[in-house]
């Protein structure tokens, strides 16, 4: 489990079980349960916790408190901001248990959560996406898309580097830091090769 590329805080407590990749820092008093999966090269600031379950891929920011729960697989390159939040039960009371009600969340690579989002439960975040800060995410997210407020709507399209898109007339984009060009057709974008 700890390679001596594996950096863990003496804070934190990584369950018997729980996998962690090499080159993972994980810092002060984060939780990983027994049967969670951090992959390789990923940042786990202060006070994370990491449920049973939970799928994490390699090179992800997890910021200071966030709690990835049962259900949520989060794909490579993902950013998490401080004290985002995941839900994993679309009706919870406190005097029904309803763990065999968990629905799935997906984050798709290279996506970013902004600081004090909310994302409910059994929704998909698109590919490179991008969620501003303390937004509130009720349903699925495109590939590239810009989502803000609360509920949170579209409000724009972002490259692979984070960078707003403005399409042209033949629906054409170039991100200004990297020159990568973009295609929007039927309202949803992709890299021109």
């Amino acid at each position: 489990m700890t390679e001596n590329s594996v950096f863990i805080h003496e804070s934190s407590v990584i369950d018997p079980g729980a996998r962690v990749g090499n080159g993972t820092r994980i810092w002060h008093f984060c939780h990983l349960m027994p049967t969670s999966l951090v992959g390789e090269n990923c940042n786990l600031g202060q006070n994370v916790y990491i449920d049973n379950n939970v799928v994490i891929g390699n090179r992800v920011k997890i910021q200071n408190n966030v709690s990835v729960y049962n259900g949520v697989v989060i794909e490579d390159d993902v950013f998490l901001g401080p004290s985002m939040v995941f839900t994993n039960v679309i009706n919870p009371r406190s005097f029904i248990e309803r763990k065999n009600e968990f629905k799935k969340t997906l984050i798709r690579k290279g996506a970013s959560i902004g600081a004090n989002a909310t994302i409910l439960c059994g929704i998909e975040i698109g590919e490179y996406a991008m969620i501003g800060a303390g937004a509130v995410v009720t349903k699925p997210v495109p590939a590239y898309a810009l989502m803000t407020g609360n509920p949170s709507r579209q409000t724009g399209w972002v490259s692979e580097a984070g960078i707003s898109l403005k399409f042209d007339e033949n629906g054409l984009a170039k991100c200004l830091q990297t020159g990568q060009v973009y295609k929007l057709m039927n309202d949803r974008i992709s890299p021109v090769k």
